[in-house]
Protein backbone atom coordinates (compact mmCIF):
# COMPACT_ATOMS: atom_id res chain seq x y z
CA UNK A 1 0.00 0.00 0.00
CA UNK A 2 1.04 3.79 -0.70
CA UNK A 3 1.17 6.49 1.14
CA UNK A 4 -1.53 7.78 -1.41
CA UNK A 5 -3.60 4.76 -1.44
CA UNK A 6 -5.20 6.37 2.44
CA UNK A 7 -6.44 9.19 0.77
CA UNK A 8 -9.25 10.08 -1.79
CA UNK A 9 -9.47 9.23 -5.34
CA UNK A 10 -9.81 13.20 -6.22
CA UNK A 11 -6.24 13.96 -7.83
CA UNK A 12 -4.13 16.98 -6.33
CA UNK A 13 -3.68 18.56 -9.97
CA UNK A 14 -0.64 20.72 -7.93
CA UNK A 15 1.06 17.14 -6.73
CA UNK A 16 0.58 15.37 -10.37
CA UNK A 17 3.55 14.96 -12.35
CA UNK A 18 3.06 15.39 -16.39
CA UNK A 19 1.56 11.64 -17.72
CA UNK A 20 3.37 11.90 -20.57
CA UNK A 21 5.56 8.70 -19.71
CA UNK A 22 3.09 7.03 -17.62
CA UNK A 23 1.85 3.90 -18.04
CA UNK A 24 -1.88 3.53 -17.47
CA UNK A 25 -3.04 2.74 -14.36
CA UNK A 26 -3.11 -0.98 -13.49
CA UNK A 27 -0.32 -1.55 -15.55
CA UNK A 28 2.06 0.50 -13.53
CA UNK A 29 4.88 -0.82 -12.26
CA UNK A 30 8.37 0.89 -12.23
CA UNK A 31 11.36 -0.05 -11.61
CA UNK A 32 13.77 2.15 -9.19
CA UNK A 33 15.40 3.45 -12.30
CA UNK A 34 12.66 4.01 -14.25
CA UNK A 35 10.86 6.70 -11.53
CA UNK A 36 14.39 7.94 -11.22
CA UNK A 37 14.74 8.89 -14.86
CA UNK A 38 10.87 10.09 -14.42
CA UNK A 39 11.55 11.72 -11.45
CA UNK A 40 15.19 13.25 -11.63
CA UNK A 41 15.47 11.84 -7.96
CA UNK A 42 18.29 9.51 -7.47
CA UNK A 43 17.81 5.83 -6.59
CA UNK A 44 19.67 6.35 -3.40
CA UNK A 45 16.81 9.32 -2.27
CA UNK A 46 14.19 7.03 -3.13
CA UNK A 47 15.76 4.72 -1.05
CA UNK A 48 16.79 6.87 1.83
CA UNK A 49 12.91 8.23 1.47
CA UNK A 50 11.39 4.65 2.42
CA UNK A 51 13.75 4.28 5.36
CA UNK A 52 12.77 7.70 6.59
CA UNK A 53 8.93 6.71 6.88
CA UNK A 54 8.41 9.30 3.71
CA UNK A 55 7.47 5.98 1.28
CA UNK A 56 7.22 3.31 3.34
CA UNK A 57 5.08 0.92 1.63
CA UNK A 58 6.87 0.33 -1.94
CA UNK A 59 5.50 -2.66 -3.28
CA UNK A 60 7.96 -5.44 -4.29
CA UNK A 61 7.89 -7.89 -6.83
CA UNK A 62 8.03 -11.61 -6.71
CA UNK A 63 12.77 -11.36 -6.13
CA UNK A 64 12.03 -8.09 -4.05
CA UNK A 65 12.48 -5.53 -6.47
CA UNK A 66 10.63 -2.15 -5.67
CA UNK A 67 7.94 -1.93 -7.99
CA UNK A 68 6.64 1.82 -7.93
CA UNK A 69 3.01 2.94 -9.49
CA UNK A 70 1.43 6.27 -10.72
CA UNK A 71 0.02 6.96 -7.16
CA UNK A 72 4.30 7.03 -5.98
CA UNK A 73 4.82 8.85 -8.90
CA UNK A 74 1.99 11.71 -7.88
CA UNK A 75 3.27 11.15 -4.30
CA UNK A 76 6.68 11.82 -4.95
CA UNK A 77 5.73 15.23 -6.90
CA UNK A 78 4.06 16.41 -3.77
CA UNK A 79 7.03 15.47 -2.00
CA UNK A 80 9.34 17.14 -4.46
CA UNK A 81 6.88 20.38 -3.87
CA UNK A 82 6.92 20.46 -0.33
CA UNK A 83 10.59 20.53 -0.85
CA UNK A 84 10.52 23.23 -2.65
CA UNK A 85 8.58 25.41 -0.01
CA UNK A 86 11.29 24.42 2.24
CA UNK A 87 9.39 22.12 4.25
CA UNK A 88 12.08 19.91 6.59
CA UNK A 89 11.74 16.38 6.24
CA UNK A 90 10.72 15.80 9.34
CA UNK A 91 7.76 17.86 8.85
CA UNK A 92 7.12 15.65 5.18
CA UNK A 93 7.51 12.65 7.08
CA UNK A 94 4.94 13.88 10.01
CA UNK A 95 2.67 14.97 6.79
CA UNK A 96 3.21 11.26 5.41
CA UNK A 97 2.27 9.45 8.41
CA UNK A 98 -0.54 11.90 9.22
CA UNK A 99 -1.77 10.86 5.55
CA UNK A 100 -1.76 6.81 6.74
CA UNK A 101 -3.17 7.66 9.52
CA UNK A 102 -6.61 9.03 7.65
CA UNK A 103 -9.21 11.36 7.16
CA UNK A 104 -9.35 12.26 11.28
CA UNK A 105 -5.71 13.86 10.90
CA UNK A 106 -7.60 16.56 8.08
CA UNK A 107 -7.26 19.38 10.66
CA UNK A 108 -3.16 18.41 11.67
CA UNK A 109 -2.73 18.47 7.99
CA UNK A 110 -4.42 21.56 7.41
CA UNK A 111 -2.47 23.32 10.06
CA UNK A 112 1.00 21.75 9.11
CA UNK A 113 -0.06 22.89 5.31
CA UNK A 114 -1.10 26.30 6.32
CA UNK A 115 2.06 27.01 8.45
CA UNK A 116 3.98 25.96 5.56
CA UNK A 117 2.67 29.06 3.25
CA UNK A 118 3.12 31.57 5.52
CA UNK A 119 6.63 30.16 5.58
CA UNK A 120 6.82 30.32 1.78
CA UNK A 121 4.59 33.52 1.42
CA UNK A 122 6.84 35.27 3.99
CA UNK A 123 10.54 34.03 1.45
CA UNK A 124 8.39 35.70 -1.36
CA UNK A 125 8.11 38.70 0.60
CA UNK A 126 11.60 38.67 0.98
CA UNK A 127 12.78 37.53 -2.40
CA UNK A 128 10.98 40.92 -3.67
CA UNK A 129 12.69 42.43 -1.27
CA UNK A 130 15.67 40.84 -3.09
CA UNK A 131 14.68 41.40 -6.64
CA UNK A 132 13.96 45.38 -5.82
CA UNK A 133 17.38 45.73 -4.40
CA UNK A 134 19.16 44.37 -7.77
CA UNK A 135 16.63 46.35 -10.07
CA UNK A 136 17.90 49.67 -8.26
CA UNK A 137 21.46 48.23 -9.21
CA UNK A 138 21.05 47.51 -12.35
CA UNK A 139 19.17 50.52 -13.67
CA UNK A 140 22.14 52.79 -11.51
CA UNK A 141 24.48 50.44 -13.33
CA UNK A 142 22.94 50.70 -17.06
CA UNK A 143 22.28 54.67 -16.12
CA UNK A 144 26.01 55.10 -15.50
CA UNK A 145 27.01 53.09 -18.48
CA UNK A 146 24.97 55.51 -20.33
CA UNK A 147 26.25 58.12 -18.87
CA UNK A 148 29.97 57.29 -19.35
CA UNK A 149 29.59 56.19 -22.52
CA UNK A 150 28.26 59.48 -23.68
CA UNK A 151 30.87 61.38 -21.94
CA UNK A 152 33.64 59.67 -24.14
CA UNK A 153 31.48 60.08 -27.01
Amino acid sequence: MTVTETTDTRTDTCATPPHGDRRPDGKDKYTISEVAALTGLTAHTLRWYERIGLMPHIDRSHTGQRRYTNRDLDWLALVGKLRLTGMPVADMVRYAELVRAGDHTYAERFELLRTTREDVLARIAELQGTLAVLDRKISFYADAGRALASERA
